[in-house]
């Protein structure tokens, strides 16, 4: 392979000649040998190219870069925006904690990819622009990274997953009004209890996606403010006066959403509070579809021989030995999802304590964990949404006969004959295997007809 010398404060380095990238990024890419398929998630990149091509706007309006600079910047941020140059972003999640390599990694890609665009050789012909005077100029990597985090999280919850959570919500409320007039055995601590309605049990699924989106767009509020303009240490060393506002105004207009600059910088680039809020939110979604997969599951259990209150689409083949065997891959999936969330919330958790003095230093894999869980959830909603709620139906014979079978409609009688002797004719209806109304008369306790009219499950929803 042939190579180019580039040079950096450390001496010169060996760059692979046909790659866009500088001495600082080479320097990473040999020193953090670590996981070679844990790239830094491209959501990242974007949101560079993003906020450098808003710091050569705002820098040129405000009369520290030239016209000419700041095209040539717009021009290579869109061609990474395009994702015509991903190859050119080769560095680890596991690098530094402030994420200065891969700041400068973009810094260099852009100064040397406007090299080519000029007609000018890398390395060889005078920088037309240079990665950190022009570039980076108004920034520092503890600004702009903390800002690239925000601006890829924003976006992946509004783009991603929120979308594919109203879906959910939305199907959820249809299949509650469509059920609500079966009634159906309900279950505390796994055991028979009273009767409820079907619909009013998928109500109470809508309801917590509902109240978890909710929570999760309450919390784009503080994951909408930046840190670009605070520079090094929040101070705004080097920036020029009201920089920090232009610049959050020109990443609001590339990017559609209200993104603004952060009241206090110092707290920017130390905390990450706004993201651990907004994954925090995206934990208590993946609670809640851990509950509600896990009760469709069980309740789709069977076909003969589980409880079979629901019937699950059948999209594939569930066993390599059991001929006719269906499962319910889907709820398992979303399961498994929900469990990654969980634990990836734990990461981002210990992440955000590491913010000491002026800097947070494990920005990586805060940012890492969190675009996993939202995108994760995203796609595993839609999943679940498309191939198993939308065709989900009532086993009406089977709810029917758990209904009518069990020993909890007893209940009703507490306020007709005490909960002693209710509680006795349950009981001895058990140990015989009889019926509630056989062991009611029998005991003496109650008519055959007080029994049907006191015994109703409609009556009791």
């Amino acid at each position: 392979m042939d190579y180019r010398i580039e040079k950096d404060t450390l001496g010169e380095v060996k760059v692979p000649i046909d790659k866009l990238w500088g001495a600082q990024t080479e320097r990473s890419r040999s020193n953090f040998k670590i996981g070679h398929e844990a790239s830094m998630p491209f959501d990242v990149i974007e949101a560079f190219a993003i906020l450098k091509k808003a710091a050569a706007h705002a820098n040129c309006d405000l009369g520290v870069l030239s016209s000419d600079k700041r095209d040539l910047i717009e021009t290579v941020c869109n061609e990474i925006l395009d994702k015509k140059l991903n190859s050119q972003f080769p560095l680890v999640i596991w690098q530094t904690g402030s994420g200065t390599q891969s700041n400068m990694n973009v810094n260099e890609v852009i100064a040397n990819r406007a090299q080519i665009l000029s007609e000018r050789k890398i390395g060889q012909d005078e920088s037309i622009l240079k990665a950190n005077d022009d570039v980076n100029k108004s920034q520092s990597s503890n600004d702009t990274f903390p800002t690239a985090m925000h601006i890829a999280a924003y976006t992946v919850l509004v783009k991603n997953t929120i979308p594919a959570l109203e879906q959910l919500l939305e199907n959820f409320n249809k299949k509650a009004a469509k059920f609500n007039p079966i009634i159906k055995i309900g279950r505390t601590h796994l055991m028979d209890a009273t009767p409820l309605t079907l619909g009013q049990e998928f109500s109470g699924y809508a309801t917590l996606i509902e109240k978890g989106l909710h929570t999760l767009n309450t919390s784009l509020v503080n994951l909408s403010e930046i840190a670009l303009g605070g520079t090094a240490v929040g101070t705004g060393l080097n920036a020029p006066k009201d920089y920090d506002v232009k610049v959050a105004q020109y990443i609001s207009k590339f990017t559609g959403l209200p993104f603004k600059t952060a009241e206090n910088k110092f707290e920017a680039l130390s905390a990450h509070n706004a993201l651990v809020e907004s994954h925090a939110a995206l934990k208590q979604l993946a609670i809640s579809l851990n509950k509600i997969a896990n009760d469709i599951r069980m309740m789709a259990s069977g076909p003969r021989s589980g409880i079979g209150e629901l019937l699950l689409p059948e999209n594939e083949p569930g066993s390599s030995i059991m001929p006719g065997k269906v499962n319910p891959t889907q709820c398992e999936a979303l399961t498994m999802v929900c469990a990654q969330v969980m634990g990836n919330d734990v990461a981002i958790t210990i992440g955000a304590t590491q913010g000491h003095y002026e800097l947070n230093v494990f920005k990586p894999l805060i940012i890492a964990n969190f675009l996993e869980s939202a995108r994760l959830l995203g796609d595993a909603c839609n999943s679940f949404n498309e191939h198993c709620v939308k065709g989900i139906q009532p086993n009406e014979k089977r709810i029917k006969e758990l209904v009518h079978n069990s020993l909890m409609l007893v209940t009703a009688l507490n306020t007709k004959i005490g909960y002693y002797k209710a509680a006795e004719i349950a009981q001895t209806a058990h140990k015989n295997g009889t019926t509630l109304k056989e062991e009611a008369i029998r005991l003496g306790y109650v008519k055959s007809e007080d029994f049907d009219l006191w015994v109703n499950p409609e009556d009791m929803i």
